[in-house]
C-alpha cells in the first residue's frame, strides 16, 4: 500500500466477485465476500460504462484493490453475508484506473456503482 493511500483509505467494504450465471437457473452466482480499505464518497453524475450504456452513479470507491471488475457487488462497510442481494451490495458499472503519482507503488481505482 503506498504512503498516500495508508492515510486517505482508512474506511472499508465488501467485494463479492461476480463468478457468472449458474446454467440451469439462470441465477447469478458470486464469490465470498472480501473486505478491503477504501475511501468513498456519494456522487450523483452520469456516466458511461465499458458497454457504452449510460447510468447515473451511486457510489463512488476509491481504492488500491485492481481485481473489481464490472458485474462484482460492492457494499460500504464490513458485511459476512454470503449474498450481496441480502447485503444491499450495488452492482459495479464501470472501474477506472489512475496512476500512483506520489509513489508509484500501485494505482489507484475508482469503483463507480
Amino acid at each position: 500500500m503506498s504512503a498516500a493511500a495508508s492515510w486517505s483509505y482508512t474506511a472499508a467494504a465488501t467485494l463479492w466477485p461476480w463468478l457468472g450465471r449458474d446454467d440451469w437457473s439462470g441465477v447469478e452466482q458470486f464469490g465470498p465476500p472480501q473486505v478491503f480499505a477504501c475511501d468513498y464518497s456519494a456522487e450523483s453524475k452520469r456516466m458511461t460504462d465499458a458497454k457504452g450504456v449510460e447510468f447515473t452513479t451511486q457510489q463512488i470507491l476509491y481504492t488500491e484493490r485492481a481485481d473489481i471488475k464490472q458485474g462484482d457487488r460492492v457494499l460500504i462497510g464490513e458485511s459476512a453475508l454470503a449474498s450481496p442481494i441480502a447485503a444491499g451490495a450495488l452492482e459495479v458499472r464501470t472501474v477506472k484506473r489512475d496512476a500512483d503519482t506520489f509513489d508509484r507503488v500501485a494505482d489507484d481505482f475508482q469503483v463507480v456503482t
